[in-house]
């Protein structure tokens, strides 16, 4: 076979899959491309089908339809092994009687590595993870944040062109989680590797990935940019699921979405404020606004600026989207 000079393949192309458990479709037709150097997550609710994407990509589940190409390579019919990706579960899956360097170097010594070359390999990305130090540990001698970026390392030292990663950050408490987010994005752009990052969180996909694609009962139902989609949702379902608060029903089928962007405080007519609830970071109020109710989080200095049982605000009409409504249309 000949290869093709100056031809770039993406770091994924999966294609029209399908993978059905008895009666049910876990995915359903779910086509992705994840470029070099690029991380995609694919975010969605429990039970929507997003992990067994990966297990497909990974070859740990064989898809009943479509194909699977990593780094321009058929590999659809291939066993994980053969694959090329790097892999991150939920639980890390460490070996507990090898020490952390063995655990790193495990990959490169199975693709054919001498010892010496995987334990190179090993500490480099022990580094990159910033545990160089703890390479003796075992496992058990390893808190949560230290396990999963030692399940990091194991993944980037295998040099694959594709890093997989389901819901590895699930398992910490939330605080580490803020932290190692950002942890995660810088370390994804030094690998140079595409990444395909599967999670229920928000929060995660915004800071860590550069596309996002939203899945709904099997089905990819929106893909594009991070601000994008988080910006412009295509139904008033993705609204929701994406934190937006204020999706009010308009009838025909439609909802209107009246994101933080649209209201002017301090602007326009004083409106009754029917809740109010202290939070960490402010206030949470319920505004009656002729479109419907608007709960905002309103900051210290923007509190100040309630008048009793009263706030002043505006909505920009021009900027309120008209989405379908979606919300109760059966999972």
């Amino acid at each position: 076979m000949t290869q093709n000079v100056g031809v770039s393949f993406p770091a994924l192309r999966a294609e029209h899959l399908f993978k059905h458990y008895g009666l049910l479709r876990a995915v359903n037709d779910v086509s992705l491309t994840v470029g070099v150097g690029e991380t995609v997550a694919l975010l969605g609710p429990s039970g929507c089908g997003k992990s067994t994407v990966l297990r497909c990509v990974a070859g740990l589940e064989r898809p009943d339809e479509g194909r699977v190409e990593v780094g321009g390579r058929d590999v659809t019919a291939l066993p994980p092994e053969a694959r090329h990706v790097g892999l991150v579960f939920q639980d890390y899956a460490l070996f507990p009687h090898l020490r952390v360097l063995g655990n790193v170097a495990y990959g490169p010594r199975m693709r054919g590595a001498s010892r010496a070359e995987a334990e190179g390999r090993a500490r480099e990305a022990l580094a990159l993870v910033g545990l160089e130090d703890l390479a003796g540990r075992r496992p058990h001698e390893l808190s949560g944040g230290q396990a999963q970026r030692v399940a990091l390392a194991r993944a980037v030292a295998t040099g694959s062109p594709l890093l997989l990663l389901d819901e590895p950050l699930s398992n910490l408490d939330e605080q580490l989680r803020a932290r190692l987010r950002s942890d995660l994005r810088e370390l994804f752009q030094r690998v140079k590797a595409g990444v395909l990052l599967v999670t229920h969180d928000q929060r995660e996909a915004l800071a860590v990935a550069d596309r996002v694609a939203v899945m709904r009962s099997g089905r990819l139902v929106q893909v594009g940019e991070v601000p994008e989609v988080f910006a412009h949702p295509a139904s008033a379902w993705v609204a929701a699921f994406l934190g937006h608060a204020n999706i009010l029903p308009c009838g025909n089928g439609t909802a209107r979405l009246v994101s933080e962007e649209a209201v002017r405080l301090g602007e326009g007519d004083l409106l009754p404020v029917t809740a109010r609830q202290a939070t960490d970071t402010g206030t949470e109020v319920t505004a009656l606004h002729p479109l419907g109710p608007l709960t905002l989080h309103l900051s210290a200095r923007e509190a100040a600026g309630l008048e009793g049982d009263r706030l002043r605000l505006r909505v920009e009409e021009a900027r309120v989207l008209t989405l379908p409504d979606d919300r109760e249309v059966p999972a």
